[in-house]
């Protein structure tokens, strides 16, 4: 039986993330790929053009996950534009640290500084699909009268390119992990991310503290998560 592309592809991806994850991402090849999936490498090739497009495909996927795990929350309408962005950061803070050692594989490639690039890459993925929620979370919250902002396309774009502000202090984590630095750096990260939420506050028009950005120790369990 011949299957569809997408379910294909998706095999491919679950197939890509499990042998990343058990060997790492760059002792992974793409024949291993194509052996543990059972495919032609013309079968391949039809769904993704490199290895590196396949990294993008799973942190893309991760944020439809994301998306997806809090859809009631971003669908039931009486909920207050405020609650809806905090229970949707909340959950992405959840998956996480499920996910823990995953994301931990993925980020030890990417924050590579010679994977400047693909880091790039992968962040324009997730940001794609996270777009969309932001900007109807704060035109909701801009017509509540909650969040003081004059375009709620540009504020969720701002907020979203924060994120790549943190890629130093990712790549310090990582580099320090296993050393007598680790806490520290985790410690510095966490702190990063508090004061990105901070930050969200302020483009928001929002009192200080109004967005929970981050919990006690979840930069630490990220970084602490056991590598492939």
């Amino acid at each position: 039986m011949v299957k569809h592309p997408e379910v294909r592809r998706g095999e491919l991806l679950d197939c890509a993330q499990a042998l990343f994850l058990e060997r790492g991402y760059e002792r992974t090849t793409i024949n291993d790929i194509i052996g543990k999936a059972g495919v032609s490498k013309g079968g391949f090739y039809h769904h993704f053009s490199s290895k590196e497009e396949m990294l993008e495909a799973l942190a893309a996927r991760f944020a439809e996950a994301a998306v997806a795990s809090v859809q009631a929350a971003l669908e039931t309408p009486d909920l207050a534009a405020l609650f809806r962005l905090n229970a949707f950061l909340a959950q992405a803070r959840h998956m996480k640290v499920e996910d823990a050692p995953q994301l931990r594989a993925m980020f030890d490639v990417v924050f590579k500084p010679e994977n400047l690039v693909l880091y790039h890459r992968l962040n324009a993925a997730v940001v794609a699909v996270m777009t969309p929620v932001l900007v109807r979370i704060i035109a909701q919250g801009k017509e509540e009268g909650v969040f003081n902002v004059p375009d709620a396309q540009a504020a969720a774009e701002i907020v979203l390119q924060l994120g790549a502000s943190t890629h130093d202090a990712v790549a310090r984590a990582i580099a320090a992990s296993g050393t007598p630095e680790e806490k520290a750096a985790a410690d510095a990260l966490e702190e990063r991310l508090r004061f990105q939420g901070l930050a969200i506050d302020r483009i928001l028009g929002l009192p200080d503290g109004s967005i929970l950005f981050v919990e006690p120790g979840s930069a630490q369990v990220v970084m602490a998560a056991p590598r492939p």
